[in-house]
């Protein structure tokens, strides 16, 4: 048998640690670690099988042979096996293979800890190591300014594989080249973030990434580990936040991933109830096994230390909170106190959210979570679960609902949009266009919109206007950007072609500038999560489909009046009340002809006069175009100059003067 030399990275604290699932940086531990031992460098090995009675690491450095490299078990019951490889280094392939005190089962598993991976359909895992310098300084010692809540938060969200791919090579493109043109696509359009649907090495396309194999290796598709850091540091350069798609909610049961790891039922819930999902066919973790909390928050933890991401937005967290999540009568155990909470896994996302704004104090995490389950974005030390923020998902599902009936309808269904409003402030909300909202039959969000082709085109411009100005962050599912007509295919590249089109121009134009708005004016991001942050001027005029409201910031001369025309008709001379006098002027209007608009309906300056409406003493005049948006702000008042040859000298600046003529 070859030498397998003992070593540990492990202290007698660090293993306590582990088993009481307070360790958050397990991958400065387990995987593979090239180091020198005795002058001698090789690579570390150390993996967690309790169930197991030998491990070994099978690897092109022995042909594959099981039990040629058989690993050491710790003396103190942690389930941890490691030792020391001799004369092997970076770029080996390896898995662990592993014999189970549970009937003799063999298990062949990719490293949890890796940190690169073969490229699909392979599925080893590859000892790798790259140092990388940073060169993302600046943004990092600002972000906590522009990952505050009270700062504009729009997000593109982006899939690698079809954001653009090379039609003449017929391939992917790469980390790299995404470092150049993704990044400044996403500068040209004026995002303050990225998100990018999972990165973590994942063995099967058509799960987009959200059934994980490699949880610490971003996905070999598009290049090395390191490559994947210059894509994120480019962002930072270019002032572009980076949020990552978190998936801890559950894995696939490939047979080199984490499922009966060791033989056994190690990282997924022994129960089926609790530790299987039968949508998505795959398993879920056991959150309430100390060295699984541990894996998983070391998890999130990695991303932030190791790849300076900026937040996580982590996926299925209702699938998460609820034991009978998609599950039948007699499918689910209540939790011990009777109900249908899982009391594990809101422990766990307690916890790690609480050990992420420990250690990264400047990131957000963000909660796609679907329910009405109470204080999601709420701190945990007054009960609420830690996210930073919460998709809006009944916001989403409203609004989409509303926009997809004839304008003729709406005056009927004036509440579906009214109705966010009640429950806006109970949560730090982003309000999601997501990539679920164009897959599977619902078809591209320009074709949920109803009519002609310029009625379309006016509602989709119409609907996303509403959406920057109402509170909360804001997401955009790529593509949606400039109108994609089909929905999305993961397979191919998004519709670029479409941009030769004067409508689809309008669309990218105008998310531009509401992007350029929302960043430009404190009243739709100071306080985009109070209540304080908005008032109705009015929401009652359903005959007319027409909403007016007023949303406010730190400072009243930033307020904004907006006013939406949910109709193809124009509303010409349409009265106002507002809270004061003076004069407003028109600062974006959704009907412009770069927007592809109709150009017909723009506001000159307006005068605020003392006639009472809408319960307030003043009011006003406005044009609001066809299935248009306009935002108005109150003109400063320009100071007087003073005439100073009428005026009067003082006693003082006559003297002066003698003085300079003397």
């Amino acid at each position: 048998m070859a030498e397998v030399i003992a070593h540990s990275r492990f202290t007698e604290f660090d293993i306590n640690l582990f088993k009481a699932g307070k360790h958050y940086r397990l991958y400065e531990k387990f995987g593979s670690h090239i180091t020198t031992v005795d002058g001698v460098e090789g690579v570390y090995f150390a993996v967690w099988a309790p169930s197991a009675k030998m491990v070994s690491v099978i690897g092109d450095f022995n042909s594959w042979i099981e039990g040629t490299h058989q690993l050491n078990v710790r003396w103190d019951s942690s389930g941890v096996w490691e030792g020391f490889i001799p004369n092997i280094g970076k770029g080996s392939l390896y898995k662990y293979k592993i014999l189970s005190s549970n009937n003799d089962i063999k298990t062949e598993k990719a490293d949890p800890y890796a940190r690169r991976a073969e490229h699909n359909p392979k599925t080893a895992s590859i000892v790798w190591e790259a140092p990388y310098k940073w060169k993302d300084s600046k943004w990092m010692k600002k972000r906590k300014q522009y990952n505050a809540l009270d700062a504009p938060f729009s997000v593109y969200e982006v899939h690698l594989g079809s954001w653009k791919k090379h039609f003449e090579e017929n391939r992917f493109m790469s980390y790299l080249e995404m470092a150049d043109e993704l990044v400044k696509y996403v500068k040209d359009m004026n995002f303050t973030h990225v998100e990018l649907m999972p990165v973590m090495e994942f063995p099967y396309d058509p799960s987009w990434g959200y059934q994980v194999t490699g949880y610490f290796a971003p996905t070999s598709r598009f290049g090395y580990p390191e490559e994947f850091k210059v894509l994120v540091d480019k962002f930072h350069q270019n002032d572009i936040g980076i949020i990552l798609d978190w998936v801890p909610s559950h894995f696939p049961e490939d047979a080199h991933g984490l499922g009966f790891f060791d033989g056994s039922a190690l990282y997924e819930h022994p129960d089926p109830r609790k530790g299987y999902h039968n949508d998505w066919k795959s398993l879920i973790f056991n959150y309430g096994r100390n060295e699984v909390k541990s894996f998983l928050i070391s998890n999130a933890i990695f991303w932030l230390d190791q790849y300076h991401a900026d937040g996580l937005r982590v996926d299925a967290v209702a699938s998460m909170l609820f034991l009978d999540y998609s599950r039948e009568d007699g499918q689910w155990e209540p939790n011990m106190l009777g109900g249908r909470e899982n009391l594990e896994a809101i422990a766990f996302l307690r916890e790690m959210n609480e050990a992420v704004y420990a250690s990264f104090p400047d990131v957000q995490t963000i909660a796609e979570e679907s329910t009405a389950f109470p204080m999601v974005s709420k701190p945990t030390n007054v009960g609420g679960l830690g996210f930073g923020m919460k998709w809006m998902m009944g916001w989403m599902h409203d609004t989409l609902e509303y926009f997809s009936k004839e304008p003729i309808y709406r005056q009927f269904h004036q509440n579906d949009l009214t109705f966010s409003m009640t429950y806006a402030f109970s949560e730090n909300f982003m309000l999601p266009l997501s990539h679920d909202e164009v897959v599977y039959g619902k078809k591209s969000i320009l074709s949920k919109m109803p009519g002609d082709e310029w009625q379309r085109f006016a509602n989709l411009r119409l609907l996303y206007s509403y959406m920057f100005t109402h509170p909360g962050g804001k997401l955009l599912f790529q593509g949606s950007e400039f109108g994609q007509s089909k929905e999305w295919n993961f397979t191919t590249s998004l519709d670029w072609h479409l941009l030769q089109y004067e409508p689809h121009r309008g669309i990218q134009e105008l998310i531009k500038d509401l992007n350029t708005l929302y960043k430009q004016e404190p009243a739709l991001y100071e306080k985009q999560f109070l209540q304080e942050g908005f008032e109705w001027i009015d929401y009652g005029d359903s005959k007319n489909s027409v909403f007016t409201y007023i949303r406010k910031g730190n400072n009243t001369k930033d307020d904004l009046i907006i006013a939406c025309n949910m109709t193809p008709v124009p509303k010409e001379n349409y009265k106002i009340g507002l809270p004061k006098k003076g004069k407003l002027k028109e600062i974006f209007n959704s009907d412009l002809k770069q927007y592809y608009g109709s150009n017909n309906y723009k506001n000159t300056q307006k005068t605020v006069k003392s006639e009472a409406w809408h319960y307030r003493d003043n009011s006003a005049h406005i044009d609001i175009p066809p299935l248009g948006m306009v935002v108005f702000k109150y003109v400063d008042r320009p100071k007087k100059i003073s005439n100073s040859k009428n005026k009067p000298k003082s006693k003082s600046t006559k003297a002066q003067n003698k003085k300079i003529q003397a």
